[in-house]
């Protein structure tokens, strides 16, 4: 039996947080499947060097728009960019944390995780649903967190901000319900890529939360297997993390974040 071609042969896919990690895997996999990509994220030598080579494994259409979503500006230029162009997917991707006390973050580190994580995911969503809705294609996926189903402790706005990108894109999914456009929230747990050592102040080594971590193929794989069904508006990337994203609904909240603050200290 001939092997049925995937639901994103032929579609453009805008990928936020590109250059490395999940981002980069995500756009990998779309690429495989058929679908030119725009990549973007802030280092322009990185988008560029994956641009290549997915032009040359894959033989499709990769373009990049280099951008700090953290700054408006940033968003704009992406938007701007891409106004005459045809976005059939995004994959809101790019995110950032921080770990340690709320009490000892710089104004800089809490606005940039409100920023990217959130702002930057509502504008870009604002800007590209509304075309996908009109032709009935297309889809929006937003990376969230296995942090979005309960406390974290030492990573309070982070995982604060994956709680409104999960509300966010799951009451997109009902309000999209029958038009022809998918939207999913995909929820990794703890994953290797640069982003602990990146979270971590005073330049340290991310030393936090590393049993058990998932590759960032293993994650972007279950994310386009999911996207690729259509179906619910979650997934959570793993058998372990899925059981931790659900303790919450048997746990009382009062001990659930006492549990989360245990469990991210690596006692």
């Amino acid at each position: 039996m001939p092997r049925s071609r995937s639901p994103f042969h032929g579609l453009r896919a805008l990928v936020t947080g590109a250059s490395g990690g999940i981002g980069e895997e995500l756009a990998l996999g779309l690429a495989a499947a058929g679908a030119d990509v725009v990549l973007v994220a802030r280092s322009a030598d990185r988008l560029d060097a994956l641009a290549s080579r997915i032009r040359t494994e894959h033989g499709v259409e990769a373009t990049t728009v280099p951008a700090d979503l953290a700054q408006a500006d940033g968003v704009d230029r992406v938007v701007s960019a891409l106004a005459d162009v045809r976005v059939d997917v995004l994959v809101a991707n790019a995110g950032v944390g921080d770990h340690g006390a709320f009490v000892d973050a710089t104004d800089e580190r809490l606005r940039t995780q409100v920023d990217l994580n959130c702002t930057a995911v509502v504008r870009l969503v604002h800007a590209f649903l509304p075309p996908m809705l009109a032709r009935r294609v297309g889809g929006v996926m937003t990376v969230a967190s296995t942090a979005a189903f309960q406390p974290t402790p030492s990573m309070a706005v982070y995982g604060a901000t994956k709680a409104f990108v999960l509300s966010f894109t799951e009451a997109l999914w009902q309000e999209s319900r029958g038009s022809g456009v998918r939207i999913l929230a995909l929820c990794p747990g703890p994953t290797s890529t640069g982003f602990f050592d990146a979270a971590t102040r005073g330049g340290a080594q991310g030393r936090f939360l590393e049993r058990g971590r998932q590759t960032a193929a293993q994650v972007a794989a279950v994310g386009l297997r999911a996207f690729g069904r259509a179906g619910g508006p979650t997934v959570v990337s793993g058998g372990a993390n899925a059981a931790v994203a659900n303790v919450h609904r048997f746990v009382p909240r009062s001990l659930m974040a006492r549990m989360s603050a245990i469990a991210m200290s690596g006692d």
